[in-house]
């Protein structure tokens, strides 16, 4: 019967260990980045509304704003958000389909 070596098959599964913790180490790592920069991308949009606020009570109107592109990135927003439709689940198309009342 073959011997088998206990010191080397621990070195082996802490080899195999090791490269799965290195991907997961990699997708925390990009789960953080995307958490950072969406955290830098709300800080921004705060900042744009305030300078858009500031230009505004310093006299520059919403039209001239738009005129020198400089539309309410806030209006914006809002206005893609209404135009996407909502997705409605087969629940409440099955209520909407059902017999007439």
């Amino acid at each position: 019967m073959a011997t088998i070596s206990i010191k080397h098959t621990q070195e082996k599964a802490r080899q195999l260990l090791n490269s799965r913790i290195e991907s997961v180490t990699a997708l925390v790592q990009a789960r953080q980045r995307i958490a950072d920069l969406r955290e830098q991308l709300a800080e921004a949009e705060r900042e744009d509304k305030r300078a858009y606020v500031r230009a505004t009570r310093d006299g520059w109107s919403e039209e001239e704003l738009k005129k020198l592109g400089l539309e309410n990135a806030a209006a914006k927003r809002r206005k893609r958000a209404a135009v996407q439709p909502a997705k409605t689940s087969p629940a409440s198309t099955m209520e909407t389909a059902g017999d007439p009342a």
